[in-house]
């Protein structure tokens, strides 16, 4: 052996034996590893310590836990696989968390300033029907953190006004290679922080581990008074970082990939939601609903996301929860788009809601008084600015009413074949009374908008949320004076139960079709439409909403009264008699720009034929 030989051994073998000095354990964790193997042996025998067997006192307040930390000498984690499951409470003044230390989960919450409709605790989800999940590879085995225990390091707090706590569930490796889910929060907030933060442990994953998967699965239990519509408003909502949002259609139990750049998933009920938030993004997803129309709970929901990981020595990703209400003043306060979750209807009707008949509902809330008189108020106020166009739509009516006769000598004249020529007879008596045959049409179509407007926000409107006006025990379901049972035809079409108010706004809308009818002198097919097309959408309505049936019997009642106003002021024989004297004028100072327009379009018309020609 030659001489560089040797001198390389040589200090091959002090290396060795100063890294076998330096890794031996103290006698802290040979104590601690004695510790641990015990209370295995003792649960294997059913023997029950101290230190191997847990229990939680008080759900509400306390948890029992450790501020040690484990440190794993049974393989990667091995010691981690068997345990007791745990409690610990976090809450503040809105919401009650309680987090498991299997798996390190928010095992369930509780919304504290609200009930289900039968006036129990609510919660959003509830221990085993949730699951929450990360994965990665270690020691070339995949790692599920729910089947895992983690140690707590902290203790259950409960928090008020500008206070904040925190608590941490560390998965350990060793003393000092370990994750940990740390969990934030703070007072009068329905946000709870949430970090997954590593320490060291770039060696521990897999080297061609660049992402975490994290997995969320709930099923969302019944809250409200009405399955099926709770049914219909539950579903998986998600935004991405360029602000597009989507969700999956409630009626439809689809599996969807999402691409990268997402900000934030949703498990959206109808009046709450629980979401996970990202502060930066989630690389990329996949979510899913699953409806059991046999099942007690309302719906399946789940998501699976992944979340980046570089090997650094500290790494730390930041996200949120959001357990709370949809309250659309509450979730715009955040800035981050979770209002666009509440269905406010499509097209213009959503700026409407938005932009006017919420801010308006809002400042009348401030009142504190009872939602049936704040919507008697507010369908008030929308009459009132909408009078001008209710009195044009009743005048222009009139005149057609008081044109209907000299029409019918015309058809009578002209006879039914010739529909051109009628028409064309009709629009010259039009013409030379002044009149504009839509003049009835345009506001009342103005105001469509308003009035569909209103059917997606009153059913989207948590404010009306179990509060009660007159026999009406809840303004945000239907109410119910007669449950009619299995009637399987009878149930299909129009419900198990019959609802007062929507019986209250189908009657007024018939005697509204009746006056509105007399007003116009509507005869024959466009008589008796306006009689059928209520009693049809009574099968619908009769399961919405009270609060909606009630405004829309209250605006036909405020309509009766407009109406009836109306009429003191305008005498028919006055107006007659402006029509006659609208006929002896030149004809240029009679039209109409809307008749103006027909004319200008039947010249342009004649045109074009003549240049065919």
């Amino acid at each position: 052996m030659d001489r560089n030989t040797f001198t390389g051994l040589l200090i091959i073998a002090v290396i060795l034996i100063g890294f076998s000095f330096y890794l031996q354990p103290s006698d802290q964790e040979l104590n601690q590893y004695k510790n641990v193997t015990d209370s295995i042996a003792a649960a294997k025998n059913g023997v029950a310590t101290a230190d191997s067997v847990k229990t939680v006192t008080d759900t509400t307040q306390k948890a029992s836990v450790a501020n040690t930390v484990s440190i794993d000498t049974a393989g990667l984690f091995g010691t981690n696989k068997t345990g007791t499951e745990e409690f610990t409470v976090i809450e503040n003044e809105k919401i009650r968390a309680t987090i498991s230390n299997k798996g390190g989960r928010v095992y369930s919450v509780e919304l504290k300033e609200y009930k289900t409709w039968d006036q129990k605790a609510l919660m959003l989800f509830d221990g085993a029907k949730n699951d929450f999940n990360i994965r990665f590879y270690a020691n070339g085995e995949l790692k599920n953190t729910s089947e895992l225990y983690l140690q707590a390091i902290g203790k259950a707090f409960q928090v008020q006004g500008t206070d904040s706590n925190e608590i941490r569930f560390r998965l350990a490796a060793s003393a000092n290679q370990y994750l940990d889910f740390v969990y934030r929060l703070k007072g009068n907030s329905y946000m709870l922080d949430f970090n997954i933060e590593t320490h060291n442990m770039e060696n521990v994953i897999a080297a061609n581990n660049s992402y975490f998967d994290l997995n969320w699965n709930i099923v969302a239990p019944k809250n409200e008074k009405d399955m099926k519509m709770e049914r219909n408003n539950t579903t998986v909502y998600y935004r991405f970082t360029n602000e597009d949002y989507d969700y999956i259609n409630p009626a439809k139990d689809v599996n969807e990939k999402l691409s990268s750049g997402i900000k934030w998933v949703s498990f959206k009920q109808h009046y709450f939601s629980s979401v996970l938030i990202s502060k930066s993004k989630f690389e990329a997803g996949e979510v899913e609903t699953a409806t059991d129309l046999n099942a007690a709970e309302v719906k399946k929901m789940k998501m699976a996301l992944t979340i980046p990981y570089a090997h650094k020595a500290d790494e730390s990703y930041a996200m949120q929860f959001y357990f709370g209400p949809n309250h659309f003043t509450t979730l715009e306060t955040f800035n981050i788009g979770l209002e666009k979750q509440i269905n406010l209807g499509w097209g213009p009707l959503k700026y409407i809601n938005r932009y006017a008949v919420i801010p308006v509902f809002n400042n009348l809330q401030k009142l504190n008084w009872n939602f049936g008189i704040i919507i008697l108020i507010l369908t008030l106020l929308l009459k009132l600015v909408l009078s001008p166009l209710t009195y044009r739509s009743y005048l222009s009516t009139a005149k057609m009413r008081i044109l209907k006769p000299e029409m019918d000598e015309i058809k009578a004249k002209v006879g039914d074949d010739d529909q051109a020529k009628l028409q064309q007879e009709y629009m010259k008596l039009y013409k030379k009374a002044g009149v504009n045959p839509l003049g009835g049409c345009v506001p009342l179509l103005l105001q469509m908008p308003i009035l569909f407007a209103f059917f997606f926000f009153f059913p989207a409107s948590i404010e009306l949320r179990q509060q009660a006006f007159l026999w009406v025990s809840d303004l945000s379901t239907y109410d119910s004076i007669w449950d009619l049972g299995n009637i399987p035809v009878i149930n299909y079409i129009y419900g198990d139960h019959v609802s007062l108010m929507c019986l209250l706004m189908t009657v007024s809308t018939l005697i509204y079709t009746r006056l509105n009818n007399q007003i116009s002198g509507a005869t024959g097919q466009m008589k008796w439409m306006g009689y059928i097309m209520p009693i049809i959408f009574m099968g619908v309505l009769n399961n919405v909403a009270s609060g909606l049936n009630y405004y829309y019997f209250l605006a036909n009642m405020m309509t009766f009264g407009q109406q009836y106003a109306i009429r003191l002021f305008v005498d028919d024989k006055k107006l007659h008699k402006q029509i006659q004297d609208n006929k002896k004028k030149p004809e240029s100072a009679k039209k109409s720009k809307f008749q103006q327009k027909l004319e200008d379009m039947q010249k342009e018309r004649e045109k074009q034929v003549k240049g065919k020609k």
